[in-house]
């Protein structure tokens, strides 16, 4: 692991700055995470105008001319580095960043953020009454803002390219547009074969589960993956998220409902996925924008992982099930195991996304990406949003949302201000996850028996070597050539869901 350079004072002082500029983010992480868990509804708007002047603050800082001219500065000393040095790598970023900020006014980050708090807020009450109406006026700002963001980035191809870039750099609209057409073609059949089949019994996940027993047994299983209770935490929250204010705070949120054993267990296990990732950063990058996942993809295709391709497996269950069945012995000391499997693979066309299943959940993704654009693009407006998404979700899956707090409202990223940009990381990261855990096992071909005598290092180790300490070094792009040494490709999700899914449903 290496260490940056302490002796260059040009870049000391970048460090410096930047790390002034981290506690002032990471200062808005926190009340963001405290509007999200315990604040109380009145609040939210002082808490909005706290958030937008630390945004604006931080922004303004980031901005300032005085880092333009240390990047300067320490160009010679970057040219003269490896590309892959530390030292060289923290310029690079920082000059990619600072090139996309000086973009954008700080008064303009400020009122986004100011507005982002409003709409969280509006949501937060209007999705439980089913009241679209009460956020169309919230959402038609968010596209405002969005496009405007967008026009501070002249010379795109697409208006949605500058948000896709901000999540994922490198990547383009036409770009997803491609892997998701791809994907599409290949996923639909698969759906359409198994969705002939008569629907798999999951009525072992939808008895009573007593809220404190699954929040119990949720930490348990992710303490024995691997994550740090000394460096985390977890809370309940409307819509689970994770968040950190350092490599050494790193903390995740689920949601639980006593009658869906999936909701906490599942969603615990995906943001555990996430603060893997966080926590294992090199402690070097600390305060430095290095100090976090490079992409939304590659931070999704962590989550997802785990989530999926541990989590979900039948080797994780043969080492889990037994103490789940301790947990809750009324409910699942019948259930066998081969029942609980199947049911936790149950493949269905279905309403909501985090609830979707492996093989249909990319085709929600893509609904809403091509939602996103056509609203970007002027081809769909607001008020309009709930009938297409109703449209599309009869279409693509053949199911119609009985209401809008189920359909349009179900997911929170529009309600927190922004529009383009968001959901493509989901599908990106489900390909990279499946690339990712394919390298693995190439390289560690003994980790499905490690998994299911309930050992998680090898894998835990092997990912943190490879994707975890690099933090934002390297480019998403980089790093799967790094690590797989192909370009993203949609084959090894669909040898995974063919081989899983197949043998599950005999295709």
């Amino acid at each position: 692991m290496q260490t940056l350079d302490k002796t260059h004072p040009k870049l000391q002082e970048l460090k410096t700055r930047l790390t002034e500029i981290d506690d002032i983010n990471s200062a808005s992480s926190l009340l963001y995470w405290d509007q999200a868990t315990y604040m109380p509804p009145g609040g939210a708007a002082a808490r909005g105008r706290q958030m937008a002047t630390l945004r604006q603050i931080a922004h303004t800082k980031f901005s300032d001319p005085a880092i333009a001219q240390l990047l300067e500065d320490l160009r010679p000393y970057e040219e003269s580095l490896p590309y892959d040095s530390d030292e060289a790598s923290l310029i690079r970023v920082v000059r990619r960043s600072y090139e996309r900020a000086v973009r954008v006014p700080a008064d303009f980050m400020a009122k986004m953020s100011l507005h982002r708090t409003q709409s969280y807020g509006a949501w937060a009450k209007a999705r439980p009454e089913n009241n679209f109406a009460a956020v169309q006026p919230y959402l038609e700002k968010t596209l405002d803002l969005c496009r405007d963001y967008a026009s501070f980035f002249s010379g795109y191809e697409h208006i949605a390219d500058p948000l896709i870039d901000g999540a994922d750099y490198g990547m383009k609209a036409s770009t997803v547009r491609s892997l998701f057409a791809e994907l599409r073609q290949e996923l639909v059949p698969i759906v359409n074969a198994i969705a002939s089949q008569p629907i798999a019994d999951d009525s072992c996940l939808h008895q009573t589960f007593p809220e404190d027993e699954q929040l119990a047994f949720s930490l348990k299983v992710i303490e024995q993956i691997g994550y740090d209770f000394q460096r985390g935490r977890q809370d309940k929250t409307l819509h689970p998220f994770m968040t950190n204010f350092s490599i050494g705070d790193v903390r995740i949120t689920t949601r639980v409902r006593e009658n869906d054993l999936n909701e906490a267990l599942f969603s615990t296990i995906h943001e555990m996925g996430h603060a893997l990732y966080e926590q294992g950063i090199n402690p070097e990058y600390e305060g430095t924008p290095l100090a976090t996942g490079t992409s939304s993809g590659v931070h999704e295709s962590q989550s997802r992982l785990w989530e999926n391709q541990v989590g979900r497996s039948r080797n994780f269950w043969k080492f889990c099930y037994p103490q789940l069945q301790a947990a809750f012995p009324n409910q699942l000391s019948n259930v066998p195991l081969e029942t609980f499997y199947r049911a936790i693979n149950k493949v269905e066309r279905s309403l909501i996304r985090t609830d979707a299943d492996e093989v249909t959940y990319n085709l929600h993704v893509m609904i809403r990406f091509d939602l996103e654009l056509a609203l970007l693009e002027g081809n769909l407006a607001v008020r309009d949003l709930p009938e297409a998404w109703n449209e599309r979700y009869r279409s693509d899956l053949g199911v119609v949302p009985p209401n809008d707090s189920v359909g349009v409202m179900q997911d929170v990223h529009w309600y927190t201000g922004s529009i383009g940009g968001m959901f493509q990381g989901y599908t990106l990261g489900n390909m990279m996850s499946a690339q990712f855990f394919e390298a693995a096992l190439k390289a560690n071909p003994q980790i499905p028996t490690e998994i299911e005598q309930g050992k998680f290092s090898t894998l835990h180790n092997w990912l943190r070597e490879n994707i975890y300490q690099h933090g934002q070094k390297y480019t998403a792009a980089e790093i799967i050539e790094r690590v797989t040494g192909n370009c993203l490709s949609i084959n090894p999700l669909i040898r995974y869901i063919q081989q899983k899914y197949g043998e599950i449903y005999a295709l």
